[in-house]
């Protein structure tokens, strides 16, 4: 029996299959391999997979949100459980590309559902977002806080995916954990996020987008505390015992908070962005985006007492490590 792991060639997803794998694990990975942004990347990822766990790591090039080509590529694989982290990313990219999102964040979803509702999988991990919390005022970010009040469309994808693994979990009793990451960076990175961005063009000389003119916080995570998450989760289902579980539901399905519980000021990671790259950054105040909110704070209470998880990556930390990889990824 195997993972199913969707977006295997994605940042997050080659990082958990990769761990899977190391642990001994079988991976099943599939990957639509679109151009949001460059394939080559994507396909540098698969390559790495490949190169360290040979066999034990089966990939199929598949749009999870067409149904039959779906179908087709997991036809006769068994499949034990599944970690769903494809998906169309990003807030900014949901303003001018909203069909991309109703394609793979709802229909994709809903067809992750119906393989494993039919499959009678395990455990279905999947991922929603920080973005579900809106604008929120308070501080950390609570499961218990008001998530219906999504600021762009891609917050009301994840939110609505949320709503849709609640239904199945009560009409099928599929077991399900969906988990809300906050602001994930790290090696394999990807271009279009502010980590990759602000890199690049401080080592190109170029000034850098700082949104809402600097007063920003996020609750960075690095990728390896991520997938320390993932894998609690993976391995710890929730049971159909009509109790309580972390985001309220009574079926087998619960929701955690995956951060690093510290809200950073954005001005804090552009100093240990400079000390890490030895190149000053050019800062092009702007204003705030439309559907960009001006602080993240994860309360990970919840699956800190429930799977014992601990982020141990400070941003003192990560910061320097991701220069790190990108210097040698990129020659410089």
């Amino acid at each position: 029996m195997a993972t199913l792991v969707t977006g295997a060639a994605g940042f997050i997803g080659m990082h958990v299959a990769d761990a899977l794998l190391t642990r001994g694990d079988q991976v099943i990975g599939i990957d639509s391999l679109n151009s949001y942004y460059d394939p080559a990347l994507k396909h540098a990822r698969l390559a790495r997979l490949v190169e360290q766990h040979g066999d034990a790591f089966r990939f199929t090039a598949v749009d999870f949100s067409d149904r039959v080509a779906l179908d087709a590529a997991v036809s006769g694989r068994a499949v034990e459980r599944i970690v769903h982290l494809g998906a169309q990313a990003g807030v900014r990219h949901s303003i001018t590309n909203p069909h991309d999102y109703a394609a793979a964040n709802l229909v994709g979803h809903l067809n992750i559902l119906e393989l494993a509702r039919h499959r009678g999988v395990a455990h279905l991990v999947y991922a929603s977002s920080s973005s579900v919390y809106g604008a929120s005022a308070t501080v950390p970010f609570r499961l218990e806080d008001r998530t219906d009040r999504p600021l762009s469309l891609y917050a009301a994808t994840k939110k609505a995916d949320e709503l849709m693994s609640e239904s199945y979990a009560h009409l099928y009793r599929l077991p399900q954990t969906g988990l809300r990451f906050f602001t994930v960076y790290g090696p394999w990175g990807r271009p279009d996020m502010m980590m990759w961005i602000f890199t690049r063009s401080m080592f190109a000389g170029q000034p850098i987008p700082v949104f809402n003119e600097g007063r920003m916080e996020r609750d960075f995570t690095y990728v390896d505390d991520i997938v320390a998450g993932v894998l609690a989760a993976h391995d710890h289902p929730p049971a159909d015992d009509g109790v309580e579980k972390a985001g309220g539901s009574i079926a087998p399905h619960r929701i955690y908070n995956l951060g690093n519980n510290r809200s950073e000021p954005l001005g804090r990671v552009i100093d240990l962005l400079e000390a890490a790259t030895g190149r000053r950054a050019v800062r092009d105040l702007l204003p705030m985006q439309a559907g960009d909110v001006p602080r993240t704070f994860a309360d990970i209470g919840a699956i800190g007492a429930e799977l014992g998880f601990v982020p141990t990556t400070t941003i003192d930390m990560g910061v320097p490590r991701f220069v790190g990889w990108y210097r040698g990824y990129h020659g410089i």
